[in-house]
């Protein structure tokens, strides 16, 4: 088969694959995908191999990130032109890791080393260039009892085992050789349907989460502005009380030190705390914010977020945009935000020590190691910008998966939806669906015991793929030195 026809193909099978994402979920597909994709390296050289890997994880990401045009559609007529090239722009460079790995693992003649170096590849994504792990192989597991074992080996893990179960057994199944050593991979992986699901006990704390649905269109729109803010009031307020409210990313339209904002109505008028989303200005620097409103209409805490967006709330690289005459991108970097100190823990009166997370956040689990282990996550985000189609569903998957990995119950407030309540085993208790306004009164769980992936995070399994590779490098080397 010629390199393009070949190229085309392997980008519909990695499409197929990202069917195992939400909101469809159909992980077998995910499976077959790969297992097609190690039938297609096999015996193939350098070049034909970084191709292939490109080709698959290009239409695999370009289905799986589809929702990254949403934004561009909220002004069609300033921004559409714009959508071709973000997508293509998006799965093409997220696709180089795929193709680079799969050219590294070739020059050592192995499929095996081919499935190490993704591996390796789709952990490094998490952190390279400030990091874009969305649509991880781990994450088609959500809804098995695979994934009770975050809480161990963490995301990575997961996709690690998954990545190895399966390109070496396609390969084995083209050339049939290898094939019980290959077969012997799944076992692992199978295993892991075994793991327990752990039992969560609760408290008799309650959380009342708000969710307005303010479509971004409308949601800085004077004439909205005011509607959708007694509308938070009116969710907020009925007996019997809460022990805290929480409100959305930005759910407060004015600017923290820059404007008033009416503390005084908001804790009249819902009478106990209220963690809300807003933006604020200190020394000439605006913040991605979340406030914590005291019943005496005092700020009793400020979180600032501080794992910002790339070209959504911050400019990289502004210098060399200059350089290159591109002046409205260099510009911008005058008008974005200011990262936070970092992951840090407010104290939620009558609930706990909370750890915040502002949109973005949550989809990192490294910021989720804070210095004090808190009782539990708030997920604070306006998934309006990821539309209704898939975004809004795997953000809430990634959601989930940091409350197994951290053995914590998390609370979602999302301006849009999907606002949640979800147990430390990620299990969703309590919802709003998405593109409805609405409230729940959420019984808060318990926290489970520090897990294993909270205290080590990502370095067994950095350290297992490093071990790995070493012993593939040093096979191939030994092999050609005879």
């Amino acid at each position: 088969m010629t390199g393009w026809r070949l190229g085309a193909l392997m980008a519909l099978i990695g499409a197929a694959g990202a069917l195992g994402l939400a909101p469809y979920g159909l992980w077998p597909l995910s499976l077959l995908a790969l297992l097609a994709l190690g039938w297609a390296l096999e015996g193939q050289g350098t070049r034909r191999a970084a191709w292939i890997g490109w080709s698959f994880a290009a239409g695999y990401f370009a289905h799986g990130l589809s929702w990254i045009v949403e934004p561009f559609l909220v002004d069609v007529a300033l921004h559409g032109w714009m959508i071709p090239f973000a997508l293509v722009g998006m799965a093409g460079g997220l696709a180089l890791f795929w193709g680079l790995a799969c050219w590294l693992g070739a020059r050592l003649g192995s499929v095996w080393s081919i499935a190490l170096f993704l591996a390796l590849a789709e952990l490094a994504r998490g952190y390279v260039l400030t990091g874009f792990p969305w649509a991880a192989l781990g994450q088609i597991w959500i809804d098995t009892p695979l994934a009770q074992s975050l809480s161990v080996i963490g995301p990575d893990g997961l996709s690690t085992l998954t990545l190895l179960a399966t390109v070496p057994l396609g390969a084995a199944l083209r050339a049939r050789a290898g094939l019980l050593v290959a077969a012997g991979m799944v076992v692992p992986l199978a295993a892991l349907a075994l793991w327990p699901v752990p039992d969560v006990a609760m408290t008799d704390r309650v959380v009342r989460i708000v969710q307005p649905n303010a479509p971004q269109h409308q949601k800085w729109d004077p004439a909205w502005v005011p509607v959708f803010y007694d509308r938070h009031l009116e969710l907020s307020a009925g007996a019997p009380a809460p022990d805290l409210v929480v409100w959305s990313e930005t759910a407060l339209p004015w600017t923290l030190g820059w404007s008033a904002v009416p503390l005084d109505e908001i804790a009249a008028g819902v009478g106990v705390p209220v963690l809300a989303g807003i933006q604020r200005v200190e020394d000439g620097r605006a913040y991605n914010s979340a406030i914590l409103i005291s019943p005496d209409a005092q700020v009793d805490a400020i979180y600032d977020k501080h794992h910002l967006v790339p070209f959504g709330e911050y400019m990289p690289l502004p210098g060399l945009f200059r350089a290159l005459g591109i002046r409205a991108l260099a510009e911008r970097a005058t008008y974005g935000f200011s990262a936070g100190p970092g992951p840090s823990v407010i104290d939620l009166p009558g609930i706990g020590p909370g750890l915040p997370l502002i949109c973005y956040e949550a989809v990192f689990p490294r910021n989720l190691r804070s210095a004090t282990r808190p009782a539990v996550l708030v997920a604070m985000t306006n998934d309006a910008w990821f539309g209704a189609r898939s975004g809004p569903y795997q953000h809430l998957v990634q959601a989930r998966m940091r409350a197994i990995e951290q053995g914590l119950p998390m609370i979602r407030a999302a301006n849009t939806g999907i606002s949640a309540m979800i147990n430390p085993a990620g299990r969703v208790l309590s919802q709003i669906p998405l593109g409805v306004s609405g409230v729940i009164d959420a019984a808060l769980p318990a926290p489970l015991r520090v897990t294993v992936y909270a205290r080590y995070g990502d370095a067994p399994v950095l350290i297992f793929l490093i071990l790995m590779t070493s012993v593939a490098i040093f096979r191939q080397r030994r092999a050609v030195s005879h």
